[in-house]
């Protein structure tokens, strides 16, 4: 279910360094999904593109059910893993295995009490956030905390944690929703990225459905190769995701011309979006070593581009 009428979140913009800052708070980047949450007598939690996430994380909704405040909250629908890192592959698991546990982290609050907070400061939102589920204490809804100034110390400690990056915000800073500006700033100690399904090639020795994905993403409205993926696969999400892939097949190249691939390919259209990790950029602008993490359901193919 897609909500009519929802709130589509602030965005970050990218950035390859660290850095210190009078005025700015650094907070973990969470690797997960982002949901805005209703609570009170209107209850809702869905994604960026206002896809409902009540019935996939329903845990999740219980919680926030209990809240009685009318408010709206931004934040990152997390799995941990053993070491309590937020893991992108555990949560496109969690619904075959109970045993993972996930969290609701909350960094803004958007509205309070039927009151728009969106042109306050972040330091101020945040203050009442805290203080607003400090009264509803709850082990899967958690406020995500920050540290000031010390970003450079702060990204070091996040990577020997094995934790993605850091998120740098001024806290000054209004919440303008849908825009990506430069007062909200992600750090990355992991490369990342969306990318969008172009094909798939044939599988190999004993592997079943398909052997690697091809990748593209947008740049100025043209799609464009940035790799392929053969690794990051389980045998139950190669069979899942062929079954995704096989209404899609198309005659049809969706990148419009050759490019690298170890085996003839089977294209698909360019629905599907993915999240994978990889080392480096090539110089010709392809991943290196890209590993599949799972499937985004929170976002539409035309909204991917290299990061």
């Amino acid at each position: 279910m897609k909500f009519a009428n929802y709130i589509t979140p602030m965005l970050c913009k990218s950035q390859d360094e660290p850095f210190d800052g009078d005025g700015w708070l650094f907070e973990i980047k969470w690797d997960g999904y982002r949901g805005i949450a209703h609570t009170g007598k209107v209850q809702k939690l869905y994604s960026r593109n206002g896809l409902s996430f009540e019935h996939d994380y329903p845990e999740i909704f219980a919680a926030l059910k209990k809240i009685k405040t009318p408010a709206i909250m931004d934040g990152e629908i997390v799995a941990l893993d053993g070491k309590g890192r937020p893991s992108f592959q555990l949560l496109q698991q969690y619904k075959t295995d109970p045993s993972i546990h996930l969290n609701y982290y909350v960094f803004d609050l958007l509205s309070l009490n039927g009151k728009d907070l969106t042109s306050l400061p972040l330091i101020k939102r945040k203050e009442m956030l805290q203080t607003l589920l400090a009264k509803y204490e709850h082990p899967y809804i958690r406020f995500s905390d920050h540290i000031e100034t010390h970003g450079k110390q702060f990204f070091k400690m996040l990577g020997k944690q094995g934790l993605e990056g850091m998120v740098a915000k001024r806290e000054q800073s209004h919440y303008v929703t849908g825009k990506r500006t430069g007062d909200w700033i992600k750090v990355k100690h992991i490369l990342g990225q969306e990318v969008v399904i172009a094909g798939f090639t044939a599988p190999k020795g004993s592997r079943k459905f398909f052997g690697a994905l091809m990748l593209g993403v947008y740049e100025k409205g043209k799609f464009k190769y940035v790799g392929h993926a053969g690794t990051g696969f389980t045998e139950k999400s190669l069979e899942d995701l062929y079954k995704k892939m096989r209404p899609l097949i198309t005659n049809e190249n969706p990148f419009g011309m050759k490019v690298p691939a170890n085996g003839p390919v089977t294209w698909v259209k360019p629905k599907l979006v993915a999240n994978v990790k990889f080392t480096e950029w090539t110089s010709d602008g392809a991943m290196r070593h890209p590993v599949f993490l799972g499937l985004r359901k929170d976002k539409s193919a035309k909204e991917v581009v290299k990061e």
